[in-house]
């Protein structure tokens, strides 16, 4: 008799599905198969390593010790120019969702899911300086491809179109979005065989603002509510309903949903070490009645872009508004780098969208692991005196943007930032690690 041991949580599911059922019934008639409980953070965190992915980016750790800010408790790294002036230099990508449109565009021959990548590298730049009051100035795009396995032309026509299409819409919004909205000033466009199996998409954006009205976190207060603004829906500025998925947990949603025809297919988007690869049970095409839309559809909904609505509440409740946070990857454990000593007590969450109710449903992940890795219907936070919340409301409200009070602000004596989910069933601590 040999004893296997598991953990629990998705490897209930996955891990044996991947590693024990396609064994013989006489095979495995013979083992003693076990299942432990460890840290719920752990679990994810391994899974996600099993895929090549620091989910609990504790690598980038090396990075931040070198990293200069002048404002430690706030969403992004802000830099003093010495003159009343901060400025804010930030980088970011559209992650793994790349693939997602080489895979249509390998299937049926239609380039134009690129366009969204656009709309996904502007939201996960401007979104995150914007969540410390720094005016976005300048963008400037990056792509990288592997010219034998895409068409440049044809990608570089749709992402060109994606960020015309996306900047314009955000400049008709009105004057304060304007203004709000950086100049496109060029970027950098690599042909890359040998080091990339298909393509990458990012971005960098430059921002300024006034020293005096950074959002830093410092003045997040006992009794601040914490107000949530949904990833899903369709606002009034964009062109298609969205599933919410936004940027972050990609690599984990396309693994579970999608099947291992991918896998035989297409193994340039997976790397061999990845033992979890394309184990769900739907084609790209499938239509999940649950979900209103195609898997391809659910899976490449552009980020929602919250900055027109953020730049209006600044330009209005500025002195109100204690701290923010977009909410991308690490999930709401990204609520743990603003402040200090601050316990988010979260009692009043949304019913998770569709998309990530299906994604739960397939790998049996524990829903405290689900609110580690991705936004879960709530995409950007925002941390109020409760005098605001109904004009916050109104201007959501004039976007077509959902927004929930999903809890309130403790402060704490011992200086660790805590987010205590304490909603419906859900019962959970989230810690920085």
């Amino acid at each position: 008799m040999i004893t296997l041991t598991f953990g629990m949580g998705f490897t209930n599911y996955t891990l044996y599905k991947t590693y024990i059922l396609w064994l013989p019934l006489h095979v495995r008639a013979l083992l003693n198969i076990c299942f432990i409980e460890y840290p719920l953070e752990l679990l994810m965190s391994q899974i996600y390593g099993s895929m090549g992915v620091d989910a609990l980016k504790r690598a980038v750790k090396i990075i931040e010790s070198v990293v200069q800010s002048s404002f430690p408790y706030a969403f992004t790294n802000v830099l003093k120019l010495g003159d009343g002036r901060c400025v804010a230099l930030h980088v970011d990508g559209a992650g793994s969702k790349p693939i997602i449109a080489y895979l249509v565009c390998k299937e049926f021959g239609d380039y134009s899911f690129f366009e969204y990548l656009s709309q996904d590298v502007l939201a996960m730049n401007l979104d995150d300086i914007i969540a410390v009051g720094v005016k976005p100035m300048l963008f400037v795009d990056y792509i990288a491809l592997n010219p034998f396995r895409l068409d440049r032309g044809s990608v570089l026509k749709y992402i060109a179109s994606g960020f015309s299409k996306t900047l314009q819409t955000l400049i008709e919004l009105g004057e304060t979005s304007k203004s709000f909205t950086p100049f496109f000033v060029g970027g950098e466009t690599a042909d890359m065989p040998d080091q990339l199996m298909t393509i990458d998409v990012a971005g960098a954006v430059y921002g300024e603002g006034d020293c005096t009205t950074i959002i830093d976190g410092t003045r997040i207060a006992d009794g601040d509510l914490i107000l949530g603004l949904s990833s899903f829906g369709r606002a009034r500025y964009e062109y298609v309903e969205n599933s919410g998925i936004m940027c972050n947990g990609l690599t984990l949603a396309r693994h579970v949903l999608l099947n291992e025809y991918y896998a035989l297919k297409y193994p340039e988007t997976f790397d061999p070490n990845n033992r979890l690869r394309y184990s769900g049970p739907y084609k790209l095409e499938s239509y999940v009645d649950e979900l209103g839309m195609t898997i391809m559809e659910a899976l490449s909904s552009p980020t929602r872009i919250y900055t027109p609505i953020i730049a209006e509440i600044l330009s209005s409740c500025c002195g109100y508004v204690h701290g923010m946070i977009h909410i991308t990857g690490g999930g709401f454990a990204k609520m743990l780098k603003v402040g200090c000593g601050v316990n988010y007590v979260i009692n009043n969450l949304p019913e998770p969208p569709p998309i990530f109710k299906l994604i739960q449903k397939i790998c049996k992940s524990e829903w405290r692991d689900m609110y580690s890795v991705f936004n879960m219907g709530v995409g950007f936070v925002v941390i109020v005196e409760p005098s605001i919340v109904d004009s916050i409301a109104s201007i959501c409200d004039k976007y077509g943007i959902q927004v929930f009070n999903i809890g309130f602000v403790e402060k704490n004596f011992d200086g660790v930032n805590r987010v205590i989910v304490k909603s419906g069933s859900l019962r959970f601590e989230l810690t920085p690690h």
